[in-house]
């Protein structure tokens, strides 16, 4: 693996025969993190929606499962 700095960018050069699935989790994490270092959320607020994100979640599946 040969990590470079050029310009504005950071490249990663992996062999080929590197597993993608794997490669897509460190991608999505990189992601997520560039993403949530801007977020101006307050933990309380992550909490909020992350509770009201489950209720609707359970509130769907009693109506497909009929409960």
């Amino acid at each position: 693996m040969i990590i470079e700095r050029k310009d504005n960018e950071i490249i990663f050069r992996l062999p080929g025969d590197t597993n993608i699935d794997d490669l897509q989790v460190i991608v999505d994490w990189l992601e997520f993190r560039e993403i949530s270092s801007k977020s101006k959320a307050t933990q309380e607020q992550i909490d909020e929606l992350a509770s009201e994100a489950k209720k609707g979640r359970w509130e769907k599946t009693k109506s497909i499962l009929g409960l």
